[in-house]
């Protein structure tokens, strides 16, 4: 084979190869997407530390909406304030952590934002795992723990700390909120009537009402007899007296 022919055989052997490789690259490209965090002050015990995140967008229909975070031990929901973040996006505190989000990002836009910790735990690294949601209810979880070394498909944001400064103590956690119920002063009294018996005096005056009551109707009974019993009398004497004239003028 002469030199003129292996030329075009090399051309396509070198397009074939550049070919390959673009498919690799295309086919790597959503596992290379990932979830990172760094620190304003990467040290143990280190406080009011600025944390940022990143989480790649590797949907190419729609964009993230939510990220929901659970923080690692010794980072309580309520040490955690929002700095930064897309705009119209809130910070939601939940039992293990935290989520935030609001109208979903443009497809293909990283979700990139910052929170403010009171004081990072005594810890050698802190792991953030991280559930991204996209508008199209796709769920990317990067949940994963490294171990020994080995790599994983889909790692959890991991923080590696130095040690903490000379001197620094962790300071004492807020109190916790109560969770008893506050009696409330708009409550509806109770409409039923009493069904509790009478004191000893309650009872003495009722029975004394009641006998007067009725002495009282007895009196005026007595009355009324004795006014029919006079006209009576009266009626007899009048009647008496008349008959005794009559028969004295006849």
């Amino acid at each position: 084979m002469t030199g003129t022919q292996r030329l075009p055989r090399l051309r396509s052997l070198g397009l074939a190869a550049v070919g390959a490789l673009v498919v690799l690259g295309i086919a790597a490209g959503p596992a290379a997407a990932h979830a990172g965090v760094t620190a304003s002050d990467p040290r143990a015990l280190a406080e009011n530390v600025t944390l940022s995140f990143t989480s790649e967008a590797e949907s190419d229909s729609a964009g993230i909406a939510e990220l929901r975070v659970v923080l690692p031990k010794g980072i309580a929901p309520d040490a955690v304030a929002l700095k930064d973040a897309p705009e119209g996006w809130k910070l939601t505190a939940t039992p293990d952590g935290y989520s935030i989000g609001g109208t979903a990002l443009a497809t293909g836009t990283d979700a990139e934002y910052s929170i403010t910790v009171r004081q990072l735990p005594d810890e050698k690294a802190l792991v953030f795992k991280t559930l991204e949601t996209y508008g199209d209810g796709k769920v990317s979880r990067w949940i994963e723990v490294p171990t020994n070394g080995e790599k994983v498909d889909n790692p959890a944001p991991v923080l590696e700390l130095k040690a903490a400064a000379p001197g620094a103590k962790a300071i004492a956690p807020s109190p916790s909120p109560t969770l008893s119920p506050t009696p409330s002063s708009n409550a509806v009294p109770s409409e039923q009537p009493s069904t509790a018996a009478p004191s000893a005096p309650d009872a003495a005056a009722n029975t004394a009402t009641t006998n007067a009551k009725a002495a009282g109707s007895s009196t005026g009974a007595g009355a009324v007899l004795g006014v029919v019993a006079a006209v009576l009398v009266l009626a007899a004497a009048g009647a008496f007296w008349w008959l005794r004239r009559g028969r004295s003028q006849a």
